[in-house]
C-alpha cells in the first residue's frame, strides 16, 4: 500500500513559478517510477512528467516539457514537480501517482493517487 500527499499548489500569476511536493508512504518508494498528471475544470486528466525509481530517466508532456522538471529525492521519500513560466492553461488540480512502472504512467495507468493540490494561475 502507498498513500501519496501533494502539497505546494498556489495561486500565482502567469509568468511565475512554482515547486509542487509529493510525499510518499512506505519503504519501497524508491522501488517504484512516480507520475505527475493534471486535470483542468472540464477537462480529461492528463499526463504531466513521470520519472524512474532512481531518478535517472525522465518524460515529459509536450506542453510543460521546456517548463517543468521533474525530480525525486527517495531518502525524503518524495518526489517534486518544479513547474516554471507558468501560463493560465496550466491551471488545474495536479495529482501524484504510481504503479511502479514508467511506461504505465506516461500511458496514464496508476493504482495509487494522492488527493491533488491546486494550482491557479492568473494572467
Amino acid at each position: 500500500q502507498v498513500q501519496l500527499v501533494e502539497s505546494g499548489g498556489a495561486l500565482v500569476q502567469a509568468g511565475g513559478s512554482l515547486r509542487l511536493s509529493c510525499a510518499a508512504s512506505g519503504r519501497t518508494f524508491s522501488r517504484y517510477a512516480m507520475g505527475w498528471f493534471r486535470q483542468a475544470p472540464g477537462k480529461e486528466r492528463e499526463f504531466v512528467a513521470v520519472i524512474s525509481s532512481t531518478g535517472i530517466r525522465t518524460y515529459y508532456a509536450d506542453t510543460v516539457k521546456a517548463r517543468s522538471t521533474i525530480s525525486r529525492d527517495n531518502a525524503k521519500n518524495t518526489v517534486y514537480l518544479q513547474m516554471n513560466s507558468l501560463k493560465p492553461g496550466d491551471t488545474a488540480v495536479y495529482y501524484c501517482a504510481t504503479n511502479g512502472q514508467f511506461n504505465a504512467l506516461v500511458r496514464g495507468t496508476a493504482d495509487y493517487w494522492g488527493q491533488g493540490t491546486q494550482v491557479t494561475v492568473s494572467s
